[in-house]
């Protein structure tokens, strides 16, 4: 997973930082009373030419294993159901996560930015990668890890705008600064208005409990 360049830290931040910090599978688990098994914080990654400071990525096969031993260990102690939160859209680590198997315990993969953002932000409609979405949830959920006097916007022509939508960003575009998107635009108060909303959106729509 490589990190735009804007933000400091060199682990996968927006994945790790939504998902642990006392965030949203910390808020879900303590409201719902919830198991929350800790965050694996690398995923599968777009293959790159030119490297980005903090880039990292398993193979599909390697995370598909991994998530597939430690559901069979869970299940054979005694889990019967699994909600598994990524923040990464890239098709390879989806497809990791959407085959996994287990005998009789149910899984349910959710992939929290698969959500319509658009009446939160002003540039939603673009392919994003440290865009205004991304850096505005990290602006709420942990300011110190974003530098925005470093966050560049690029934009794409309108005919590559299909080519590298999230889900199909096979690499980042000649020029791309490790964003798509614009994160000048983001905001911690975008990030919080934005941050309640996943949260609300999995407590309802997947777990069937609203939280407060």
């Amino acid at each position: 997973m490589s990190p735009p360049l804007h933000l400091k830290s060199l682990v996968p931040d927006e994945v790790r930082f939504i998902l642990e910090r006392d965030c949203l599978a910390d808020d879900l688990s303590g409201a719902l009373e919830i198991l929350r098994a800790p965050t694996i914080e690398y995923g599968v990654n777009t293959s790159i030419k030119r490297p980005f400071p903090g880039n990292a990525s398993v193979r599909r096969k390697t995370l598909h294993r991994w998530m597939n031993d430690l559901l069979g260990s869970w299940e054979q102690a005694g889990v019967d159901t699994f909600i598994i939160l990524t923040a990464h859209g890239h098709d390879p680590h989806q497809e990791a996560l959407s085959t996994l198997r287990t005998h009789q315990a149910r899984i349910f993969t959710v992939d929290v930015f698969d959500l319509d953002f658009s009446g939160l932000l002003e540039d939603g409609d673009g392919p994003m990668h440290g865009s205004e979405l991304d850096t505005s949830l990290l602006l709420y959920l942990a300011p110190e890890l974003v530098r925005m006097e470093r966050a560049e916007d690029f934009l794409l022509p309108e005919r590559q705008i299909t080519r590298y939508q999230r889900t199909r960003l096979d690499a980042l575009p000649k020029g791309s600064p490790g964003s798509l998107g614009r994160p000048s635009l983001a905001t911690r108060e975008k990030g919080e208005r934005l941050y309640k909303m996943i949260r609300e959106r999995i407590a309802t729509r997947v777990l069937g409990a609203p939280v407060a």
